[in-house]
């Protein structure tokens, strides 16, 4: 019979945020698999855990994978834990957990701290809808990509950011994304916790002269949807009624039907649309 896969949220700055579940798990499985032994072990000798260790990590994270795997299958309990937070949240133990689930091997995750969670919850900014997007990709193609995407996002996005890079990221995104409200969140738990609610413009300048210090979770206002309605109706509006009325009737839509959307569209009446075509 197969063991478990425990995925174990670790504390993010505080080691008071580890759960009593968390505790008793990683003392009672057979090997905990650490992103990094050397900073794990300083955790699990707080806390005077002596269960074996293993490294797992982005450089071996396939093959480790199905070793790891192997193990499970033999009925060894294995916890996962990551550098800090919760693994599989922009760390390599979601191809561990892809490949358990491909071979039909339990995996259950024990809740607790993530850097991305706890700054969207503080960060001031709409929660109910949100899309995470971690660290931006390095690639010049895709980073544009990406961005070009997030240019039309609605919901509020999570960005990570090392302090080198936080510059030029925040001209990216002031760059394409035009200027919106930001939150800037450090240090997350610790003593010098900092959460600072600003826009991208007053973000860009303070940087100017401040040196960026420590990891950064950046939570950015999404695009309106009045300031994407309007985006929407310049765009019609600079298309003629006729290529409007054909865009919808190409499909099959009759004309009655193509003229009501036409006027949605515009934000003008069936009427005006009618005589425009009439006039036209």
């Amino acid at each position: 019979m197969a063991g478990t896969l425990y995925l174990c949220a670790t504390p993010i700055g505080n080691l008071e945020d580890i759960t009593l579940r968390v505790l008793r798990i990683l003392k009672e499985v057979d090997l905990i698999a650490a992103e990094d032994t050397r900073n794990s072990r300083k955790l699990l000798n707080h806390f005077e855990i002596k269960t074996p260790m293993t490294s797992y990590h982005e450089h071996n994270k396939i093959e480790k994978a199905h070793r790891l795997a192997e193990k499970l299958m033999e009925g060894k309990n294995i916890a996962l834990i990551t550098d800090a937070g919760t693994p599989g949240i922009s760390d390599p133990g979601e191809e561990l957990v892809r490949i358990c689930c491909q071979q039909g091997i339990p995996v259950t995750s024990l809740p607790g701290a993530a850097a991305c969670i706890t700054a969207l919850t503080m960060s001031g900014l709409p929660t109910g809808r949100f899309a995470f997007e971690a660290f931006l990709p390095r690639g010049k193609k895709e980073r544009e990509a990406i961005l070009g995407q997030l240019k039309d996002e609605t919901r509020t996005i999570i960005l990570y950011e090392a302090p080198h890079r936080l510059r030029k990221t925040l001209e990216e995104l002031y760059q394409i994304l035009g200027d919106r409200k930001i939150a800037f969140c450090r240090e997350l738990t610790k003593r010098h916790e900092e959460r600072v609610l600003t826009t991208l413009s007053q973000g860009i300048s303070f940087y100017q002269d401040n040196e960026p210090r420590g990891e950064y979770v950046l939570v950015l206002e999404g695009k309106s949807l009045a300031e994407q309605k309007k985006e929407e109706q310049e765009g019609w509006e600079r298309m003629s009624l006729k290529e409007h009325m054909a865009l919808y009737e190409k499909p099959g839509t009759d004309r009655k039907e193509a003229m009501k959307l036409v006027a949605r569209d515009r934000g003008i009446s069936k009427r005006e649309v009618y005589q425009a075509l009439l006039n036209g």
